[in-house]
């Protein structure tokens, strides 16, 4: 796990240039234990790769990078793991490849080198990196399929940069970009945001999930030598129909046990984060089921006397599993303390207070000596999680003529925790109405919502207004390729896991787990599991009961404790945020200057809308954590 740096510029024209050093400094906390970095002269232009180390395999100096082909053709710096290394090494080897180190790394370059972008479904694991071809004179740049690594991308007349986070790629350009106008405005009105490639930032943008673009270094530089990114991976969602239920389920359950077993190759100490929910849980669950005699550790986010306390759950996991559990306690004025130190950690603005929970979990855990944690992130968006995905299920049914299926999910969907009669008939109406009508009520909904500390006059001069989002779990009205019939919730699925709820989970857990110098690890997204479940049929993974999660509950059956796996709440990493927020008054006052930096923002009434919802009466909501996170976000900007 490390971060990296590069950039490609055209040397004739005599750039005055920040040293690649200044962005690798930012980079520091994704890679303590090295660095390095390379120039290559070209014919037409010069290429600089840099990259810091956070040893995991093979700990010798044997793993730095940048890497060189043993031929010298190649040159790589990259960021991430692939688990499955060592079967590829064996592959490899056999075809007469010679390896003079125990890292991935050198797989991962031996592989290309072998098969090119071919490598790339073969590759398990979480990952971006740059390849430089010197007898092709290309530099190619390649994000795993579901985008856990990141990697950020800027080019102009005079060149191209590529950082692994938002502040190093800034001390490569040569001007500071200008923030994003409606960027802002979107993630401030319908929080929406890391839904596609781009960014809080003018001219940058993110490398898609699943994406690789290449630069041709043969000929003088221009925004011309740079293909359109392509997709590498984008799963079919055809049906297949020769597994029943149960043979499914056994299925799943070997292939997150394959799929855990590979993730715990370590060189280093390894933990999990358990929040007491089914996909910790059955993370944590397996790392035992596999090693009997590892010395388990847990950290475990717990809000005592809330509703929301996850501890009574994480425990009955570590007294099944015989896992040591930390519970971690946080206090408001911790989160007042340390929150200017999260909106530097993330870069860009984010969503929730939840964030700073998962931010002291991955402390607690570095100071324990921790170095790699396993997590259960992507199976609420693999298994449709969360409510169930009703409305996109619904359709399914609809599509498909079921009208005795439908009446039987609505009424057991409406059984569920927090759901009732009244919201179950919503979602019924949701998913009767055709998508271009849905997406126009969304947005005369978003509009009348609009908040008072908006400059509406601006805007409309402007020609600025937010882009629909909508909520969570809907069908896309549109993509790629068309939907089969019948197939909307898995469709929904995949639009989560690519551009919408799961983009922005993955971001966090990045920035927070890389800013203590943690590796984070997500045993359930692997491309060949996503390919599986989301080619089963619909009823597997929402029983016709509307159960969420349907296929992987039977599956964990005897792995873990029942009490767990049948718990129908979810509440993850979910903090007291009216709480918290009403302990953010210093900075909240402090920052609210700051929103006179975006014309569309009337700063004396954001200040007001502190002073009611966080000092006075008023009740803080979604929307002022983002103002306030905005607010704080562009203080730090102008400061650093």
């Amino acid at each position: 796990m490390c971060g990296i740096a590069g950039r490609l510029w055209a040397s004739q024209q005599g750039l005055p240039l920040r040293p690649l050093q200044q962005a690798l400094d930012q980079l520091q906390h994704r890679g303590p234990d090295d660095q390095g970095t390379e120039r290559v002269d070209l014919a037409a232009g010069c290429v600089e790769l840099g990259h810091r180390r956070l040893a995991i395999l093979d700990l010798t100096p044997a793993g730095h990078q940048p890497m060189q082909s043993t031929d010298g053709r190649y040159g790589i710096v990259f960021n991430g793991e692939i688990y499955n290394f060592l079967e590829l090494r064996h592959t490899l080897a056999a075809q007469g490849h010679v390896f003079h180190t125990r890292s991935d790394t050198e797989v991962l370059l031996a592989a290309w080198a072998a098969w090119g972008v071919d490598c790339l479904p073969r590759l398990q694991g979480m990952y971006a990196f740059a390849v430089l071809d010197r007898v092709q004179q290309t530099l190619t740049c390649v994000r795993d399929a579901f985008g856990i690594k990141p990697l950020y991308v800027a080019a102009d007349a005079r060149g191209f940069g590529f950082a692994s986070e938002l502040p190093a790629l800034l001390a490569l350009l040569p001007e500071p970009p200008a923030p994003d106008q409606q960027w802002m405005l979107d993630y401030l009105v319908t929080g929406n945001y890391d839904s596609g490639a781009r960014t809080a930032f003018t001219g940058v943008t993110a490398l898609l999930p699943g994406h690789w673009l290449q630069f041709d270094c043969s000929r003088p530089w221009s925004t011309a030598s740079i293909s359109v990114p392509r997709r590498w991976w984008w799963p079919v969602l055809r049906e297949r129909t020769d597994l029943s239920f149960a043979a499914a389920a056994e299925a799943l359950r070997e292939r997150l046990l394959a799929n855990v077993r590979l993730h715990l190759r370590s060189d280093v100490a390894l933990a999990a984060a358990l929040s007491g929910g089914v996909d910790s849980s059955a993370v944590v669950c397996a790392m035992r089921q596999l090693e009997p005699e590892l010395e388990l550790r847990t950290f475990t986010f717990t809000a005592p006397g809330s509703a929301i306390d996850e501890a009574p759950w994480a425990q009955r996991i570590n007294q099944a599993t015989g896992a040591l559990g930390h519970p971690l306690v946080v206090r408001p004025d911790e989160l007042l303390r340390d929150l200017p130190a999260l909106i530097a950690a993330q870069g860009e603005p984010f969503g929730s207070t939840s964030i700073y929970a998962q931010y002291r979990v991955f402390q607690a855990a570095r100071e324990a000596g921790i170095t790699v944690m396993l997590e259960g992130q992507g199976a609420d968006e693999l298994l449709a999680g969360y409510g169930g995905y009703p409305v996109a299920r619904l359709r399914s049914l609809l599509q498909q003529g079921d009208a005795a299926g439908l009446l039987r999910f609505v009424h057991g969907w409406s059984q569920g925790p927090g759901h009732g009669r009244r919201r179950a008939a919503l979602t019924l109406a949701a998913a009767l109405l055709p998508s271009g009508l849905r997406d126009r009520a969304v947005a005369s909904l978003q509009r009348a919502q609009q908040p008072d500390w908006l400059q509406h006059a601006w805007l409309r001069s402007s020609g600025l207004s937010p882009g629909v989002a909508l909520p969570s779990g809907m069908p896309p009205s549109d993509g790629p390729d068309p939907l089969p019939a019948g197939r909307q919730l898995v469709g929904a699925l995949r639009h989560t896991l690519l551009g919408g709820n799961l983009q922005r989970l993955l971001r966090h857990g990045d920035r927070n787990s890389m800013h203590w110098s943690i590796e984070s690890r997500v045993p359930f997204l692997t491309h060949d599991l996503a390919e599986f479940l989301l080619s089963l049929p619909e009823a597997y993974l929402v029983s016709p009961d509307g159960e969420s999660k349907h296929l992987l509950r039977a599956a964990l059956r005897g792995l873990v404790p029942d009490a767990v796996l049948d718990r129908r709440d979810k509440i993850g990493f979910a903090t007291p945020e009216p709480l918290w927020l009403k302990a953010l008054v210093p900075l909240a006052l402090q920052w609210s200057d700051a929103s006179s930096a975006v014309p569309f923002l009337n700063p004396a009434v954001v200040r007001r809308t502190f002073e009611h919802e966080l000092l006075g009466d008023g009740k803080p909501t979604a929307s002022t954590w983002r103002l306030l996170n905005l607010c704080g976000w562009l203080a730090w900007r102008q400061s650093s």
